[in-house]
């Protein structure tokens, strides 16, 4: 993994954490801020901004669209595959990112097969075993690739790559299942890219910041296409690829040493909404494998709540995760214990927030009426 040098003459800021031994380490903002980075983050941007008004009509002349079902939140047709720019701009921004080394080319390689994978799957539809035994195969490459120079005994270093796998496939797909309304994925990309590309600024990893940053940039260009009137949506290329790129950025902080709970706060919202509503789906002998309506925030939706209420909510409470992260990793044990509890406490009243609403008589700003900004959304996702 790349690490930086200081020039003599900078002037130093105490932001990078030595986690065994409780102290702050200096380091120069200069370790953060490098043209590879900044080169990766724009072509990321640029190319999904310039992609995007020709990607859909392209997806329209190939009839690629979502039609709305009984279970959809949306009433219009939309183009899907809307995230293939995404992709193609995190590929370009890796092989401009310096320092990248296995890790880099396992973020390459995540995002590029999630990605093919989804995008095939968008146009020709895949069934849920097919892309669950694809993305496992697939997973279990890029998962080699993490842990391959760790330094660990063959049997660990199997048990580490195991873990990754799963890791990599449950987080795609969580990703995937979640990505059910205006703006919500893209703004957790924006949210997640942000919050990985500070704490690899912290363990000086220039490769790092390089991916959060061109993933930032990337989710920032689609935004204006689908967090107000959708006119396009991520579809399962954009999905996958984003959700692989966050897993692996996740992997790689916590092979560097970043603590778990910094880490998880980006992705933990996604991650309890899918947990608990699959094991309730589970417990009542649903047929979880089936599309539905009863995430957290699609409860929300069938409250009255529009997708744009929701996205907003959805992504404070996950700043609200990042930064308690941030606080436990840079206090004592007190406040990290505190941070912890915090959080749990957070995702708590997230899970019970549908019942919470409803005995408090709660509902979106546009109240019943709200139901109607909800035309122009995503359709619940297909798990698999």
């Amino acid at each position: 993994m790349c690490r930086f040098a200081a020039l003599p003459c900078e002037v130093q800021s105490p932001i990078v954490v030595n986690y065994k031994q409780k102290v702050i380490i200096p380091a120069s903002l200069a370790h953060v801020i490098a043209d590879g980075v900044v080169w990766a983050g724009l072509a990321c941007g640029v190319i999904v901004a310039v992609a995007e008004p020709p990607t859909i009509a392209l997806l329209r002349r190939l009839t690629v669209l979502d039609v709305p079902g009984e279970r959809s939140s949306h009433s219009v047709p939309t183009p899907r595959g809307g995230g293939a720019p995404i992709a193609a701009g995190l590929l370009v921004a890796a092989s401009l990112a310096p320092g990248a080394g296995d890790a880099g080319l396992a973020f390459a390689v995540a995002v590029g097969f999630f990605g093919l994978l989804g995008l095939v799957d968008d146009l020709r539809g895949l069934s849920a075993l097919s892309r669950l035994a694809l993305s496992a195969a697939g997973a279990a490459g890029v998962a080699t690739l993490l842990v391959l120079r760790l330094p660990l005994p063959p049997l660990a270093l199997a048990a580490a790559a195991a873990v990754a796998a799963v890791w990599l496939v449950g987080f795609v797909n969580a990703f995937n299942f979640m990505d059910g309304v205006n703006g919500i994925s893209g703004a957790h990309a924006l949210i997640g890219g942000v919050a990985y590309a500070c704490l690899a600024a912290w363990r000086q990893d220039e490769f790092g910041v390089a991916a959060g940053v061109a993933l930032a940039a990337g989710a920032c260009a689609f935004l204006p296409w689908n967090a107000g009137r959708a006119r396009v949506f991520l579809g399962d290329v954009g999905s996958y690829s984003i959700g692989a790129a966050l897993a692996v950025l996740a992997v790689r902080l916590i092979a560097d040493g970043v603590p778990a709970e910094a880490v998880a706060g980006p992705v933990a919202l996604y991650l309890v909404d899918v947990a608990w509503t699959l094991q309730r789906r589970i417990t009542r002998g649903e047929r979880w494998l089936e599309p539905h309506r009863t995430h957290v925030y699609q409860r929300w939706c069938d409250a009255g709540w529009t997708h744009q209420e929701v996205t907003l909510l959805t992504s404070a409470l996950t700043v609200l995760l990042c930064l308690l992260g941030v606080a436990g990793l840079l206090g004592g044990t007190a406040v990290r214990v505190s941070a912890d509890m915090a959080g749990l406490w957070v995702l708590t009243v997230y899970l019970g927030s549908p019942g919470l609403f409803a005995r408090a008589g709660l509902r979106g700003v546009e109240g019943v009426a709200g139901r109607v900004g909800r035309a122009e959304g995503i359709p619940e996702m297909e798990e698999a």
